[in-house]
């Protein structure tokens, strides 16, 4: 059976071909433990992730190439961001919508830390939620759950007015959305390279403003400062602990490339079509619940139950009788399904990416009439 890939909230698949060809050749060429020693083959992998570094802080605005650190994927990046910059006893404003890779971070800091938080559904509700002891702002720029987008511009303008610190949880957005932290005001972006980057799993990145500070939660080899008893505080040694995922990293510049070429504005638009599209035929179809962005703009994530049909039941149905892949369950962010009225039955996500057709929108919404037909 023909299987139709739904699910770019989680992985973006397939991948371009330049991602898969980065892999097998940093496997195969690029086989050296880059800083770690003084050969040939371990100078020329530091130069390839030097290179990526720059193409990162360029697609991102980061004025100094030498604050992106990469990590392990955006939970690491989230970590690094929330303990490492967030101070004790903060008061700190996030959303509604934010994954746990932002939460349990955040009630760590709550009950670690006395950090107070104030959450609100969107950026709307932000200047309002400002008190004199807000230090912070922590927003998830696009909902993994129903596509609510937030507008991270108007956000970064009122934290720069109100000399707040700017995290961006980027995990969604990156590749899709244009970003610039200089623009946006942004002070620390975290973005995971798996998803509309393109590239593998295992690789993320967290990407400092100039003079923001941060203390490292992770310490270890850093291949340069070796006397040091603590973790240097240059960047990025400061946030790259141990061995550099060399195939993720390049992976990550492939789908850099890739985007730079097709032009993020085309990704962005194609995707969009594909989303209207499945809104306006899924307001044909009886019996199914959709829960869309609770502002203006929707990313292509939406979610939607079907009445009288458990969200794993249903995502099995797709998958067995249609060979259609979604995400079933809670998506890791609670919140959100509190604030859609998902609590209790979390939903079926559809997300959807560059290499999704009109055609297979098509056959995805036939396929959900045929099962609403049936209950």
């Amino acid at each position: 059976m023909k299987t139709y890939y739904f699910d770019n909230s989680a992985t973006s698949f397939p991948k371009p071909e330049s991602v898969y060809s980065s892999v097998e050749i940093a496997i195969r060429e690029y086989n050296a433990n880059p800083g770690r020693a003084g050969h040939r083959k371990a100078l020329e992998v530091a130069r390839k992730i030097y290179e990526v570094r720059e193409k990162v802080a360029n697609f991102f605005g980061v004025k100094n190439s030498l604050n992106v650190a990469f990590t392990a994927n955006a939970t690491e990046s989230l970590n690094f961001a929330i303990k490492g910059a967030i101070q004790k006893g903060s008061h700190v404003i996030t959303t509604n919508f934010e994954h746990n890779s932002s939460l349990r971070p955040l009630y760590y800091m709550r009950d670690e830390k006395e950090v107070k938080l104030t959450f609100i559904d969107t950026y709307l509700d932000l200047e309002k939620s400002i008190t004199s002891e807000t230090k912070a702002v922590v927003i998830n720029h696009i909902s993994n759950v129903n596509g609510t987008v937030q507008d991270i511009r108007k956000v970064g303008d009122i934290c720069r007015r109100n000399g707040l610190l700017f995290i961006l949880d980027a995990s969604q957005s990156a590749g899709y959305i244009d970003i610039d932290m200089e623009r946006d005001n942004v002070d620390i972006l975290c973005i995971t390279g798996h998803k509309s980057l393109f590239g593998i799993q295992g690789i993320g990145v967290i990407a400092l403003r100039e003079g923001i500070k941060i203390d490292p939660i992770l310490e270890g080899g850093t291949g340069s400062f070796s006397k040091l008893q603590r973790q240097p505080k240059e960047m990025p040694e400061m946030l790259e602990a141990g061995t550099l995922n060399t195939p993720g990293i390049l992976s990550l510049g492939a789908g850099i490339e890739f985007i730079q070429k097709i032009g993020i504005e085309k990704i962005k638009e194609h995707e969009d079509k594909l989303v209207s599209k499945f809104l306006k035929g899924l307001e044909q179809l009886d019996k199914i619940k959709v829960y869309k962005s609770f502002t203006e703009n929707q990313a292509p994530v939406i979610s939607i139950n079907i009445e009288g049909v458990d969200s794993g039941d249903f995502s099995s149905i797709l998958d067995e009788e249609f060979g259609i892949l979604v995400r079933p369950g809670y998506h890791c962010a609670p919140l959100a399904h509190k604030a859609i009225g998902t609590y209790e039955t979390g939903t079926v996500r559809f997300s959807f990416g560059f290499f999704n057709t009109e055609d297979e929108i098509d056959y995805l919404l036939q396929s959900l009439k045929n099962i609403a037909l049936q209950i």
